[in-house]
């Protein structure tokens, strides 16, 4: 096991606080201590003022002084995979494991996977871009702490394939078009069938071009928040994320409970001991007038509003309302009505037996947002800390892919996942209808399941009556045609990237296949398998061996600790 060193690099003996120079992974340990940690009591000297970092090998400053409250009780559970900044054992301590199976309540909407669709009949397939990477976290979780299979709704393929990082093309510079990455290769559960891999990657914004963050904390207090898994995890996931902020990014905080209030007005970054002590106040308990607690956040949002900055609401929430706006439609509708103000979201979930994702998805689908799970201390690192910038800063709105395949060269196809973000084929050129936004630096990979014209593996025969006349294949001839649209950020005139699919894009074996293509078709073969998809084999060692052999340079140990699960899921299933 990797140990942090601690390097003392200056003492100052005076009246002044004791100034001491550790590494910025210590950010992790004091929130850790300050929100979970039974070990720490109230007379401990600790009290951090952190620089901001632009890599993991920077430096903060801690400040010894009397802490403000004593800590929350520390989590244990299974340690997960190592990650740079975070080791494993205590630094990434998890949940306990949640109430009994007759308690949960938690909800997932429902969702049977895309059907396979016969290119003459529809030849054309639209849906949204989706970053949101919610349903890979809860799946980890019902792995490694519930050591149990996750429930098939829980499964969204595309959010734990693009959990991952891919190396594709970037733009080169804001608002510059995407630079598709296509690939066309056999399919491993499937050898009569291709897979079509497409992805996309965001400009990364620098950490010196980025706007300052303009953030409103909504935080749910009420009483299905007490666990040590929600607001305790919360408030340990918000006291990092304050530690990576700029001096000049600014944070207030709203809460609700039976009721709704202003617990902090926008405050500079920099007063950290001012917005740590207004979080250390909070305590679970009430009702949940999640509803009240939105309007009033968007209200402080609103008139708190600052031009060329980066305006976010981020709701800490296990999604559970019933005080106020509590109808999901209502709370939605509510949300999108609230995208023309400029004002993003970003919704947190916490906890488990009384999740409601299906209440998380919508806001985020609503509300030009993403929605993340937080299970523990290394999807905090990897949500709020690695990914800042794409956490908090939008570079495309809107992005909608549309594909037409050529019957004469593709018989069948289905896109894999997306299941929640199908769009009509006239939606595609509406720029009035909504679809997802991608952060800084984030990717978006698709993948579809091709029966080729004059091949075997046809899952529908022909119909008899339909126009058997069909053009010739040509060597030449286009296997599809790709269409992607997205909006500048401040837009509201999408721009469009056209690229044809050809045959120069296909390759003979699976191996050939480049390594990021081949570890996303693992990902997605594992999460259709956990689905129950009657049109793959739940073969994990196949799984799990295509996914090892695609590892690549790993440096978070994520790939890696995506192996572990396969293998924890072929454990789980076996016993079954």
């Amino acid at each position: 096991m990797k140990m942090r060193t601690l390097v003392i690099s200056a003492i100052a003996i005076s009246l002044s606080p004791l100034q001491i120079t550790l590494a910025a992974s210590d950010a992790e340990n004091y929130c850790r201590q300050r929100y979970l940690n039974p070990q720490l009591e109230q007379s401990s000297p600790t009290r951090l003022s952190l620089k901001s970092r632009p890599s993991p090998q920077a430096e903060m400053t801690l400040q010894m002084a009397p802490a403000a409250t004593p800590p929350a009780p520390r989590m244990a559970a299974k340690p997960a995979m190592p990650s740079r900044g975070a080791v494993m054992g205590d630094a990434d301590a998890m949940a306990p494991p949640p109430p009994p199976p007759s308690m949960n309540r938690d909800d997932y909407p429902e969702s049977d996977p895309n059907p396979i669709k016969r290119t003459a009949e529809h030849p054309v397939s639209t849906f949204s871009a989706d970053v949101d990477t919610a349903s890979y976290a809860v799946v980890r979780r019902h792995l490694q702490q519930m050591e149990r299979l996750p429930p098939a709704d829980a499964v969204r393929p595309e959010e734990l394939i693009n959990a991952f990082d891919y190396d594709y093309p970037a733009p080169d510079a804001l608002g510059d078009a995407f630079k598709p990455a296509v690939a066309l290769f056999p399919t491993p559960w499937n050898p009569d069938h291709q897979l079509l891999r497409i992805g996309i990657q965001a400009y990364e914004v620098s950490e010196a071009e980025r706007p300052p963050a303009n953030l409103v904390f909504l935080l749910d207090v009420s009483g299905s928040m007490t666990a040590m898994d929600k607001l305790p995890l919360a408030k340990t996931a918000i006291c990092m994320l304050t530690h990576e902020l700029k001096s000049d990014d600014r944070i207030a905080m709203v809460v609700y409970a039976g009721a709704a209030g202003v617990v902090l007005e926008p405050t500079p970054a920099k007063e950290k001991s001012k917005i740590l002590d207004a979080m250390d106040k909070l305590q679970a308990g009430g009702a949940t007038a999640g509803g009240q607690g939105i309007e009033l956040a968007y209200g402080l949002a609103e008139a708190h509003f600052q031009k060329n900055a980066a305006n976010r609401i981020i709701l800490a929430t296990d999604g559970d309302f019933n005080v106020g706006i509590a109808n999901p439609r209502h709370l939605t509708d509510y949300v999108a009505r609230k995208r023309d103000t400029g004002i993003f979201l970003t919704v947190l979930g916490f906890g488990m037996g009384n999740y409601q994702d299906d209440t998380m998805q919508a806001l985020a689908q609503n509300g030009n947002g993403v929605a993340a799970y937080i299970d523990g201390m290394e999807e905090i690192h990897r949500v709020l800390v690695r990914g800042l910038t794409a956490s908090i800063i939008t570079v495309a709105k809107d992005v909608k892919f549309q594909i037409e395949f050529n019957p004469a060269r593709i018989a069948e196809y289905r896109l894999i996942g997306y299941e929640t973000r199908m769009l009509k084929r006239e939606d595609f050129d509406n720029d009035r209808v909504d679809a997802g936004d991608v952060g800084s630096g984030h990717q978006v990979t698709a993948l579809y399941e091709l029966a080729m014209t004059g091949g075997d593996g046809l899952a529908m025969q022909p119909l008899r009556y339909a126009n058997r006349e069909t053009a010739p294949a040509d060597p030449k001839d286009e296997l599809a045609f790709l269409r992607i649209r997205f909006k500048a950020p401040d837009g509201d005139t999408s721009q469009l990237i056209e690229r044809p699919i050809l045959p120069s894009d296909s390759l003979e074996k699976l191996s050939e296949a480049p390594e990021d293509a081949r570890f996303a078709t693992a990902v997605a073969w594992f999460a259709q398998a956990l689905k129950n998809d009657p049109r793959v084999e739940s073969d994990w060692r196949a799984i799990a061996d295509l996914a090892n052999g695609a590892l690549g340079e790993d440096p978070w140990f994520e790939r890696a600790e995506f192996v572990e699960l396969v293998r924890d899921a072929a454990r789980i299933d076996g016993r079954q």
